[in-house]
């Protein structure tokens, strides 16, 4: 039985409205992104990881700790477009768009996601999240909520919190945080990048909503594993007091 072919890509740009520089700020000693691509590398069904990026000072920072990169052009309107580009001539089954600003990511949430694409082979893209247990959660814009229905697939996924907690209780109803690692079909993906951004895209600043306004389902898997993304300079001396 052929064996499926999976890649991971960190899409990374330089530029950051709130962290310019953001993959060269220190995490423990090492470059942020070295951190991401380190911990991904642990993974033990990826066949492949590396880095996609359109800035020369990127693709010095991965060859000088020696990882896998591919330049891009600055064509790419996400990070996801961006991967799509990086694999387009390449011949995978399933490809990993993994975030580069989670330095703390555990190598067994890529796996706990690759594990369930390899089993359904009839979903075409699948994401990660995790139940809520802080009250920072649902008033920090950078923490990205997600409703899922019955099936297992996001119904929405906003900075706002949502679902609205009319009568301000929750004890009936599981609140999740999307966890931004993407697994997809290599065809789907392609298919992503040929569509054009879209309104609650653009205005929620979240790619995945593209794939819900073309029609088409995203399939989360729940899991107990978390991580921290670093988004703002709070983050980071956040990150640095817990050092």
């Amino acid at each position: 039985m052929k064996k499926d072919l999976v890649i991971g890509v960190i899409p990374v740009r330089y530029n950051s409205s709130r962290l310019p520089g953001k993959p060269f700020l220190p995490v423990q000693g090492k470059p942020l992104l070295q951190r991401v691509y380190e911990r991904a590398s642990r993974s033990k069904l990826l066949d492949k990881i590396m880095v996609a990026t359109d800035d020369e000072r990127i693709n010095k920072l991965v060859k000088d700790f020696e990882g896998n990169v591919v330049l891009t052009s600055g064509r790419p309107k996400s990070g996801t477009d961006r991967v799509a580009e990086a694999v387009r001539n390449s011949n995978p089954d399933l490809v990993l768009n993994i975030q580069g600003d989670e330095p703390f990511l555990k190598p067994e949430m890529i796996d706990q996601l690759i594990d369930f694409m390899k089993k359904n082979k009839k979903v075409q893209m699948g994401t990660l999240a995790m139940k809520v247990r802080d009250r920072d959660f649902f008033e920090n814009p950078n923490r990205v909520k997600v409703v899922i229905d019955k099936k297992g697939d996001a119904l929405y996924f906003s900075r706002f919190p949502v679902p609205f907690k009319r009568d301000g209780k929750s004890n009936k109803i599981d609140h999740y945080e999307h966890i931004g690692i993407y697994a997809f079909r290599k065809e789907f993906l392609i298919k992503f990048s040929q569509w054009k951004q879209t309104p609650l895209e653009k205005s929620e600043s979240l790619e995945q909503l593209r794939v819900l306004e073309n029609g088409f389902k995203i399939k989360v898997v729940v899991t107990d594993y978390g991580s921290k993304s670093i988004n703002s300079f709070s983050d980071l001396k956040g990150l640095k007091k817990r050092s």
